[in-house]
């Protein structure tokens, strides 16, 4: 099977390493993930596999991300647009431009799916939503 859109491996680490040492800066985004990253080196590695599997289409990433931002506690939907800016900016950075917005698009795709599932749940018997 093809990849999703050309860009190579080394691209993929390279992009995942200029990400993380943005986001080990970032106001907002650094204490998040500092709370649970101790080993960057080991973070970045997985976020390289599991990013190599949803563009190379490999199989080299074994885990649920929506499960781990869940137990995190300190991830919430809200950080995804500002993770998101970050991304693009970094992928602008890095890649040539119509590389750089094929990965935006699936990152924002992966985004809406991890923001949805942390917003926070309606609990049975409350009022229906209020359509004006």
């Amino acid at each position: 099977m093809l990849a999703r859109f050309d860009i190579t491996a080394d691209e993929i680490e390279r992009v995942t390493e200029a990400f993380y040492a943005k986001v080990r800066s970032h106001e907002t985004l650094g204490p998040v993930f500092a709370l649970h990253v101790k080993a960057w080196p080991i973070h970045e590695a997985k976020v390289t596999r599991f990013w190599r599997n949803a563009i190379l289409l490999e199989r080299s990433y074994n885990g649920n991300p929506m499960q781990i931002h869940k137990a995190a506690g300190n991830v919430h939907a809200n950080h995804f647009p500002i993770w998101l800016a970050l991304f693009d900016e970094t992928l602008a950075q890095n890649l040539e431009p119509n590389i750089a917005q094929a990965w935006s698009t699936l990152a924002h795709r992966i985004g809406r799916g991890l923001s949805m599932g942390l917003e926070p749940v309606v609990k049975a018997g409350a009022a229906p939503p209020k359509f004006i």
